[in-house]
């Protein structure tokens, strides 16, 4: 079984995949792919330095993702550019190593973890989708004391994704993080044991 995994920042999401696998599911996350493709030596890097120049670099040849972040984060013309050189190397390895697992353990739970999933297009690509929710203003509120953040740092980081009432209301599965851990857990091992996974 394939499911997609997302939610939005702050909603515990990182939480929920690592409980998932902890149950046996087999994980594939699109942002340790994402960094993957960005190591020296990789085309998408090289690829990501002839667009925004050598000023992207540390000195030994990683990618400064401050300079890269201060430069596509002011610019949606930027931001739309760099993700035209990294979504498709990205879904790319998500799709091969999706297809590589289904093969060796055709009966365990495949989980892709995409942060982006429904912005990207990709709800299509699973037999289900899963969305980590918490109301938007828990969500706020972690992301003001996890990160240190102003309450209008933290709505401006939100707005960039799809509002988090609206994944609610397009999952196939909606796993409700604003209470307790163990609540959250409980959740997921309904979850697991409806599909007899568990």
């Amino acid at each position: 079984m394939n499911i997609g995994l997302t939610g939005g920042i702050a909603t515990g999401k990182s939480s929920v995949s690592a409980y998932l696998a902890s149950k046996g599911a087999l994980l594939i996350d699109a942002d340790v792919i994402a960094r993957e493709v960005m190591m020296p030596g990789h085309p998408v890097l090289a690829a990501a330095v002839k667009r925004f120049g050598q000023a992207i670099l540390n000195e030994d040849g990683t990618l400064d993702r401050k300079k890269l972040g201060s430069i596509v984060f002011q610019q949606p013309e930027e931001r739309k550019a760099l993700e035209a050189i990294t979504h498709p190397a990205i879904r790319r390895e998500m799709r091969e190593r999706a297809a590589a697992y289904e093969l060796q353990h055709p009966d365990k739970l495949l989980v892709s973890d995409i942060p982006l999933l429904y912005e990207s297009g990709l709800e299509d690509g699973f037999e289900e989708v899963m969305v980590v929710y918490v109301p938007r203003s828990v969500q706020r509120d972690r992301l003001m004391s996890r990160d240190g953040m102003t309450a209008e740092q933290a709505e401006a980081r939100m707005d960039v994704q799809m509002d988090i009432e609206r994944k609610k209301q397009l999952a196939d599965i909606v796993i409700d993080n604003s209470g307790l851990w163990p609540a959250t857990e409980q959740q997921i091992d309904s979850y697991l044991q409806r599909k007899g996974l568990l």
